[in-house]
């Protein structure tokens, strides 16, 4: 049997907030109660259908998303402070044709974040630019994580890049060097894919860095939010259109669904477990060959 994600939160948060308040000792018996804590318990399918999403936004989670810890985040959870996220991307994130800013993808988001882990303040910042380019970011990000100083950092990142024609090499490049040097920086990073349409689904340029995006999550350990495959999943069952008249940028059910998607993504980020430290034998070096006889 499927549980829905805000039932599964529910049981986790209350399950491990007992455990977490053991462990901080006197501070914790100083509180009021136990701080909310993110559960090493998944939610039981990875295809089952959340029904806590808007009927119009509902996707199996095979097709939205794909899982990593979020160590920051389950940090400022324990420490029952602010979870301060910084959303940085192109039009997506900026809301272009939104009807208005409260309708943009990261206004929504901090109100679905907030609804999902109760009790918990949530600030959502939005420094999204129209046309940004993965190789933009990079370069401005310094400045504006010093800023913000956030504990997550949500990157909707490559549709420009792909209609630019941008090199994938360097994309890739740009992709992994910011996900380190945030990551060295203690901060933790959600990526989101480009946006579907019809027009794109067969663009082989298009198609590639969707997959790179995939691959760089995969390789640093960070989740994705696979908005290609969702919106694709959605179109499909034409529940509701997702696009603006021109059929590229998001409409206001786009920017909801869009907000509901990445708020899955984090809170059941908050419910992964750590990954394990490398074995001895992982770590150790490999035994040199013998020299050969002279």
């Amino acid at each position: 049997m499927a549980f829905p994600l805000t039932a599964v939160l529910a049981i986790g948060l209350s399950l491990l907030g007992a455990t977490g308040a053991a462990a901080t000792g006197a501070a914790a018996q100083d509180a009021s109660g136990p701080p909310p804590q993110p559960s090493p318990t998944p939610p039981s399918r990875p295809d089952a259908m959340d029904l806590s999403l808007s009927p119009e936004c509902r996707v199996p989670g095979s097709k939205l998303y794909t899982l990593a810890s979020l160590r920051r985040v389950k940090r400022a959870l324990r420490e029952r402070r602010t979870i301060k996220v910084l959303a940085i991307g192109s039009s997506s994130t900026a809301g272009t044709a939104a009807a208005s800013s409260a309708a943009t993808y990261p206004a929504r988001l901090e109100d679905e974040l907030e609804k999902l882990v109760p009790n918990v303040n949530v600030d959502v910042v939005n420094r999204g630019i129209s046309g940004e380019i993965a190789g933009d970011a990079a370069d401005s990000l310094k400045e504006t994580i010093a800023e913000v100083a956030p504990d997550l950092v949500v990157w909707q990142v490559g549709t420009n890049d792909a209609l630019a024609r941008v090199d994938p090499e360097s994309f890739s490049a740009s992709l992994d060097e910011t996900i380190t040097w945030l990551q060295s920086h203690k901060i933790d990073v959600v990526l989101v894919d480009p946006q579907y349409t019809a027009s794109l689904a067969s663009d082989d340029a298009y198609g590639r860095i969707v997959q790179m995006i995939e691959d760089a999550a995969r390789k640093n350990r960070v989740p994705l939010v696979r908005r290609f495959e969702a919106m694709r999943y959605m179109a499909a069952r034409k529940e509701g259109a997702s696009l603006s008249r021109e059929q590229f940028q998001l409409n206001d059910l786009g920017y909801r669904c869009m907000a509901e998607h990445v708020a899955r993504a984090v809170t059941v980020g908050m419910l992964q477990p750590e990954p394990l430290p490398p074995t001895d034998a992982q770590t150790s070096e490999p035994p040199k060959p013998p020299s050969p006889a002279e």
